[in-house]
């Protein structure tokens, strides 16, 4: 716990690109426990016909994709996850991928949010490309999401794709004609498309990514699953202008360093995201503004 994992090239690529994959970052057997608690959830999931569970928001949890079916279950979201499994908040407080963050940003580290996002084989679902940060204002811009690889991440399963650099650029609207959509404009979107690299590699990777990282992920075409863990952290003196868009009861904890009490502002200028109303944001992707 809190040791230098990360090398001074690998911190140089990481403030450079906007992320960084990071081999070996959870151990077989933690991927094991966590996959079989998921496939557990996958199970449970096949008997409801409509989002379910609740956050401590009220909101459904879990988070079936359209299409979804006794036949054909399709657990695509659950947020906050490490309120319902130890395995999982057990992964939340000590990876070496949170080492790493606080190399980073550190060495003092509050957990933010967390949740899993899944697609099943076949499954339609896109995210569009956005900006986490655009849904999530905090004073400053110290926060990294983990992405900890629960199956083998391939060029045909969903991958995440990611535009290098894009976290020292703009930070791009997604409202669009009133409505938030969750993602930016069209011809933004191209041109990302145009730049972006796709995360790939086997089960216990991590993607560590900056928040203004313009990122995004195609639909599953292959007949293998890709299931992400993803871990939120952010620097203790960093604090959320409104409230979290995946709230959990650990929101704020310490994982890493110690709490000082200090705030620290960096200026930028954002339109206030809207929260989903339903359980995820993926709803609000799926309007057009």
């Amino acid at each position: 716990m809190g040791e230098n994992v990360l090398s001074s090239e690998q911190i140089d690529a990481y403030w450079r690109d906007g992320f960084l994959v990071m081999p070996d970052a959870l151990d077989a057997g933690r991927v094991a426990t966590l996959n079989e608690v998921f496939q557990t959830w996958c199970d449970e999931s096949a008997a409801e016909t409509s989002s379910y569970g609740q956050t401590v928001d009220g909101r459904a949890r879990f988070d079936l994709e359209p299409g979804h079916s006794v036949e054909a279950p399709a657990l695509r979201r659950i947020a906050s996850p490490v309120e319902v499994s130890d395995d999982y908040l057990a992964a939340m407080r000590d990876s070496l991928a949170l080492d790493a963050v606080a190399q980073l940003i550190g060495p003092n580290i509050e957990f933010n949010n967390s949740k899993i996002n899944s697609k099943q084989p076949g499954a339609a679902t896109e995210v569009k490309y956005h900006q986490d940060f655009l849904f999530q204002p905090h004073s400053n811009e110290d926060l990294i999401a983990v992405l900890f690889f629960l199956d083998d991440v391939t060029l045909d399963n969903g991958p995440l794709e990611v535009v290098p650099g894009s976290h020292r650029g703009e930070m791009f609207d997604h409202w669009h004609d009133g409505v938030f959509t969750g993602a930016v404009d069209g011809s933004i979107s191209a041109k990302a498309k145009e730049r972006s690299i796709p995360c790939v590699g086997p089960a216990g990777t991590a993607c560590l990514m900056h928040t203004r990282l313009l990122h995004g992920s195609a639909p599953n075409l292959s007949d293998q699953p890709r299931t992400l863990f993803i871990a939120e952290y952010r620097a203790e003196d960093s604090r959320p202008l409104g409230p979290s868009h995946i709230p959990s009861i650990y929101e704020g904890d310490v994982v890493r360093g110690e709490r000082t009490g200090r705030i620290r502002s960096t200026a930028f200028e954002m339109i206030e995201p809207e929260m989903p109303r339903e359980a995820s944001f993926f709803n609000q992707q799926a309007v057009e503004g």
